[in-house]
Protein backbone atom coordinates (compact mmCIF):
# COMPACT_ATOMS: atom_id res chain seq x y z
CA UNK A 1 0.00 0.00 0.00
CA UNK A 2 1.43 3.37 -1.02
CA UNK A 3 1.25 6.40 1.21
CA UNK A 4 1.44 9.84 -0.38
CA UNK A 5 2.22 13.23 1.05
CA UNK A 6 1.31 16.67 -0.28
CA UNK A 7 3.49 19.73 0.13
CA UNK A 8 2.78 23.27 -1.02
CA UNK A 9 5.32 25.37 -2.90
CA UNK A 10 5.34 28.73 -4.66
CA UNK A 11 7.07 29.10 -8.01
CA UNK A 12 7.55 32.10 -10.28
CA UNK A 13 8.45 32.96 -13.86
CA UNK A 14 8.88 36.12 -15.87
CA UNK A 15 7.43 34.31 -18.92
CA UNK A 16 4.09 32.64 -18.07
CA UNK A 17 2.03 30.64 -15.58
CA UNK A 18 2.88 27.46 -17.49
CA UNK A 19 6.60 28.19 -17.17
CA UNK A 20 6.16 28.82 -13.44
CA UNK A 21 4.47 25.41 -13.08
CA UNK A 22 7.23 23.68 -15.08
CA UNK A 23 9.94 25.30 -12.95
CA UNK A 24 8.14 24.46 -9.72
CA UNK A 25 7.68 20.79 -10.57
CA UNK A 26 11.27 20.48 -11.82
CA UNK A 27 12.65 22.04 -8.63
CA UNK A 28 10.42 19.94 -6.36
CA UNK A 29 11.60 16.81 -8.19
CA UNK A 30 15.22 17.68 -7.34
CA UNK A 31 14.44 17.63 -3.61
CA UNK A 32 11.51 15.23 -3.26
CA UNK A 33 11.63 11.60 -4.34
CA UNK A 34 8.74 9.95 -6.19
CA UNK A 35 6.86 13.08 -7.28
CA UNK A 36 3.60 11.80 -8.77
CA UNK A 37 1.66 14.96 -9.56
CA UNK A 38 0.87 18.56 -8.81
CA UNK A 39 -2.10 20.87 -9.00
CA UNK A 40 -2.33 24.63 -9.12
CA UNK A 41 -3.97 26.01 -6.00
CA UNK A 42 -3.67 29.70 -6.97
CA UNK A 43 -2.24 32.03 -9.59
CA UNK A 44 -1.01 35.59 -9.12
CA UNK A 45 0.76 38.22 -11.18
CA UNK A 46 3.13 40.94 -10.02
CA UNK A 47 2.55 44.27 -11.75
CA UNK A 48 5.07 47.11 -11.95
CA UNK A 49 4.48 50.24 -13.97
CA UNK A 50 1.22 48.85 -15.32
CA UNK A 51 2.91 45.77 -16.80
CA UNK A 52 3.08 42.16 -15.66
CA UNK A 53 6.61 41.47 -14.49
CA UNK A 54 6.16 38.08 -12.84
CA UNK A 55 3.77 35.12 -12.85
CA UNK A 56 3.42 33.14 -9.62
CA UNK A 57 1.70 29.86 -8.85
CA UNK A 58 0.98 28.08 -5.60
CA UNK A 59 1.40 24.37 -6.28
CA UNK A 60 0.41 21.37 -4.22
CA UNK A 61 2.91 18.65 -5.06
CA UNK A 62 2.11 14.99 -4.34
CA UNK A 63 4.88 12.49 -3.73
CA UNK A 64 4.95 8.86 -2.60
CA UNK A 65 6.71 8.06 0.67
CA UNK A 66 9.27 5.27 0.57
CA UNK A 67 9.78 2.65 3.23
Amino acid sequence: MAIARVTEIISSSQTSFEDAVQKGVARASETLKNVEGAWVKAQKVIVKGGKITEYRVNLKVTFILTE
